[in-house]
């Protein structure tokens, strides 16, 4: 589980390019690169307020190297009050 400041989310990663999706450590966020079809699903999720995973690897990878879990959660007004 990684925490970050930020997430930068980015539909420029090509279908040829042999990845499902690709995350980077940038300064203390996080850079997410994925397709265009994955950010269109991502956009609609979030206009939901719908959970969505990410799957991050090569697309002939047996197993996934990671995975980018968006995952909405009840509103604490007493976090960081002040």
């Amino acid at each position: 589980v990684t925490g970050a400041s930020f997430f930068v989310f980015s539909g420029a990663l090509k279908s040829s390019s042999g990845y499902l999706a690709k995350s980077s450590i940038v300064e203390d966020g996080v850079m997410v690169q994925i397709t265009a079809e994955n950010m269109d699903a991502l956009r609609q999720a979030l206009r939901e307020m719908k959970d969505f995973t990410i799957t991050c690897g090569k697309v002939d990878a047996e197993d996934p190297q990671e995975h980018v879990h968006i995952q909405w959660v009840e509103d604490d007004k007493n976090f960081n009050k002040g």
